[in-house]
């Protein structure tokens, strides 16, 4: 199983991200979304689980979702620090036990274990900036468990 994972689009969907995520099972949209057309892009690509971010305000979606893909639990959220996160989100940890929690928000690919989860931020996907590094990420769930391929949109 192929997952598509993005973040922090902030209403841009880079025109290669149709080719990049072309055979994904899945696709998680860790926040920042933008409007409602950029997960109608996204669903034509695949299903689609998106939560909301910081700077949505015109979609309505919740703070936190919950999915299992394959064999592994994802739990999406937009903001997370995986060093410490707060009160409730690990009350959140602890009662679904996610094998990998993805999130966006800093701009910066990260994936790291922290006490026995998975933390998985595929960077940023928005409008080039300042120089700033640009990217998605694939998650190939097989017999090995799961790996990350992080792609970088130069």
């Amino acid at each position: 199983m192929k997952i598509g994972v993005i973040s922090d689009t902030h209403d841009y969907l880079d025109p290669r991200v149709q080719a990049l995520f072309a055979g994904v099972d899945h696709i998680l949209h860790a926040g920042d979304v933008g409007s409602a057309w950029i997960t109608f892009q996204l669903e034509q690509i695949a299903p689609v689980t998106a939560v909301i971010g910081n700077t949505d305000s015109a979609i309505s979606l919740k703070e936190n979702e919950v999915v299992e893909l394959g064999r592994h639990k994802f739990m999406v959220q937009h903001i997370v620090n995986p060093q410490t996160p707060d009160d409730k989100l690990r009350r959140l940890i602890a009662k679904h036990r996610p094998d990998v929690l993805v999130f966006g928000h800093t701009h910066k690919a990260f994936d790291q274990t922290v006490n026995g989860t998975r933390f998985f931020n595929p960077g940023y996907s928005g409008k080039p900036k300042f120089n700033q590094p640009r990217s998605v990420a694939i998650l190939h769930s097989g017999e090995s468990g799961l790996s990350a391929e992080f792609i970088p949109l130069a």
